[in-house]
């Protein structure tokens, strides 16, 4: 029987991806998913920035704290110094290069004991900004992880197709024995042989572009986890779909749980605070002010050689602005206008969560109608292609009612792979609009 070296050599290759592929490191969606915790970048910067936040919720940076500085210098100055009295009572005096030397000292406290609450007011809001720093750290971490696993099931997928072209280029192999067969016992032609080996081409073809489009899949998943794009790695061989989802309990779920609308929340309460602020200005700030100061000066051309001064000083003082322009009066507007915005924001958080769940829920049943509809599609396009085969054997069809037959079975297997992809991505979009997290999910 008649067999190209090329398509031994296929076949030889195709042999050595799969042992390959089998003995990669097997990479789970939970490992990906910690993988991308500890490296992704976007998720680094979140941390930090919410770390920021947390080091400025502090007593001092809201005002409570006093103000203590400290100061000192000393000073020479060198001059030629003449003086001409009248009278005899004192003499004239002409000095050439006298120093005078000046030395200075102080500390002093600041402390504003009463700024309208004002302080008060400032160390809460300082609460919330951190607080909403550690829900935009967690909002980066959620959408990173959706990223995630949409893209390890579309390896899946794309893993799921190789499966199949590869099946159906052993179809296309069979074919070619047949036809070689038929061939030398002379119930064949060469052009069923040249069409059957062209066919096995065009899916070979098929299984290479394939094998780049799955290759682009596992860069893009190295790359949101943060490793080198290099990394080679196979993942599981199926795509989990959980069918237990209820629609009602998602609703509640979300409107208490979802991410962005304890943002929308958060940012609420900023703006009342900042109101509160801006009626603390209103009121007067006392001060209280404690300080201590030493000079002395050395001069070798006055009256007086040395002169020495130091002691304590303390004192109260009072500022209230009694007019600035209106000026207090447009930022309280303009806080009281922001307020209306961040609630009106919320409920338009709220009917986008809504939307979204009614959305991708619909998404999320026609898909399960899918996977149950293509599941028996495929058992009848795999038994068409077992019939038809033996009838090609038999010579009692040909071959395009045999590659009509393997295009069906190869329809039927790809619809099927799309509806348990599109199923999954719709339960990790209504798991992430519930706000949670991914240990939540069933995989």
């Amino acid at each position: 029987m008649f067999r190209s070296p090329i398509l031994t050599l296929i076949l030889i290759g195709a042999i050595t991806t799969n042992v390959t592929a089998q003995n990669q490191e097997l990479l789970t969606l939970d490992q990906a998913i910690r993988i991308s915790l500890d490296n992704n970048f976007s998720i680094q910067i979140a941390r930090n920035n919410a770390a920021i936040d947390d080091n400025n919720q502090s007593y001092g940076n809201a005002g409570f704290f006093p103000e203590l500085t400290a100061a000192a210098s000393r000073s020479k100055r060198i001059e030629d110094s003449k003086s001409e009295f009248s009278g005899n009572s004192i003499p004239d005096r002409d000095v050439k290069g006298a120093e005078t030397t000046t030395t200075n000292a102080t500390a002093s406290l600041n402390w504003t004991i009463f700024d309208g609450l004002g302080m008060f007011t400032t160390y809460e809001k300082l609460g919330e900004l951190k607080k909403l720093g550690a829900i935009e750290s967690r909002l980066t971490i959620e959408n990173n992880v959706a990223q995630i696993i949409t893209a390890y099931f579309n390896i899946v997928r794309q893993q799921k197709i190789a499966e199949v072209l590869e099946s159906t280029l052993e179809v296309s192999e069979q074919r070619i024995q047949i036809a070689e067969t038929r061939k030398d016992l002379g119930s064949g032609s060469e052009y069923d042989l040249l069409q059957a080996r062209a066919d096995y081409n065009a899916d070979r073809a098929a299984v290479i572009r394939q094998e780049v489009t799955l290759e682009d899949a596992k860069i893009l998943l190295n790359e949101l986890m943060g490793r080198n794009v290099e990394s080679t790695f196979s993942v599981q061989s199926e795509i989990p779909v959980n069918t237990d989802l209820v629609y009602g309990e998602i609703i509640t779920r979300a409107l208490s749980g979802n991410i962005e609308l304890a943002l929308a929340k958060t940012n609420e309460r900023v703006t009342e605070l900042e109101i509160q602020e801006i009626r603390a200005e209103r009121f007067p700030e006392i001060d209280l002010n404690v300080g201590y100061g030493y000079n002395l000066n050395e001069s070798a051309a006055g009256f007086m050689e040395l002169s020495q001064n130091k002691g304590f000083n303390y004192g109260l003082t009072a500022r209230v602005t009694l007019f600035d322009g209106f000026d207090l009066e447009r930022r309280r507007q303009n806080a009281e206008i922001a307020l209306k915005n961040r609630r009106l924001s919320i409920r338009e958080q709220e009917q986008r969560i809504k939307a979204g769940i009614n959305s991708e829920f619909n998404n999320y049943l026609s898909a399960l109608r899918l996977v149950e509809l293509e599941e028996e599609n495929l058992s009848y396009a795999e038994q068409t292609v077992d019939i038809a085969l033996e009838r090609f054997k038999l010579g009692t069809i040909n071959s395009i009612e045999l590659r009509e037959a393997q295009r069906t079975l190869i329809d039927a297997e790809s619809r099927l792979i799309q509806a348990r992809f599109e199923a999954k991505a719709a339960e990790a979009e209504l798991f992430r609009l519930m706000g949670i997290g991914s240990s939540q999910v069933d995989r």
